[in-house]
């Protein structure tokens, strides 16, 4: 597919995957909001829509062994999904919570302190927890039984979810100051912040195979 301003964000990062990374360096919404015009998105965040192209091409460059997930059979997609996206959510939200808490009791008296942080992520975390479930008992269980035209309700279900969890991912940036640490943070401040970057970029990505590339190829195959 070609890449023009018209294209979808969605599109985009649908075949191009390395588009997800210039999309993170932009700030770009590429999973929920992603059903954009590349030229709609880049004039809301002033942005030259010629020099994101450019961009994405660049990256291609490096990464044309990049798989194409809407190319893929869709049991090999939700096996990546579950593997990679649900087992490090799993493992890495409970990390995250421990250097939160770690940081608050240690820095709570200093005004950058991110108070607060810790509860929020130990309310993404049950609500993350849930969802998984909810897609390894319910909803990928019919999609690999072939049917996945009758998933509409869940899928539903699924997609407001992940709204849910964009926004969530909003506060979680404002609380720790768009994962600048400041001069005083100490390495367990800096190890969080880093973590919590990493986390927002794979749970982007992860909600867009899920929004753009499974749910949408379900709902028809």
């Amino acid at each position: 597919m070609g890449m023009t301003t018209s294209s979808t964000l969605a599109e985009l990062a649908t075949t191009h995957p390395s588009a997800a990374r210039v999309f993170h360096q932009n700030g770009l919404d590429f999973c929920c909001n992603g059903r954009r015009s590349l030229a709609d998105a880049c004039a809301e965040r002033r942005l030259d829509p010629d020099a994101v192209i450019a961009a994405i091409d660049a990256e291609d460059r490096f990464a044309a062994d990049a798989r194409r997930w809407d190319r893929e059979p869709l049991s090999d997609l939700i096996a990546f999904i579950v593997t990679t996206f649900h087992r490090r959510l799993r493992t890495t939200l409970p990390e995250l919570i421990r250097m939160a808490e770690r940081v608050e009791a240690r820095h709570g008296e200093k005004a950058c302190c991110p108070r607060g942080l810790a509860a929020h992520l130990v309310t993404m975390h049950e609500l993350v927890l849930e969802h998984l479930a909810k897609e390894e008992q319910v909803l990928f269980p019919l999609i690999e039984s072939g049917q996945g035209r009758a998933a509409a309700g869940p899928v539903h279900v699924m997609e407001v979810e992940h709204d849910g969890h964009a926004q969530a991912l909003e506060v979680l940036r404002r609380l720790a100051t768009n994962y600048n640490p400041p001069a005083e943070a100490c390495i367990t401040w800096q190890a969080l912040y880093l973590g919590l970057r990493q986390l927002e970029e794979e749970l982007m990505l992860h909600i867009h195979l899920e929004n753009n590339v499974l749910f949408r190829r379900a709902l028809i195959e």
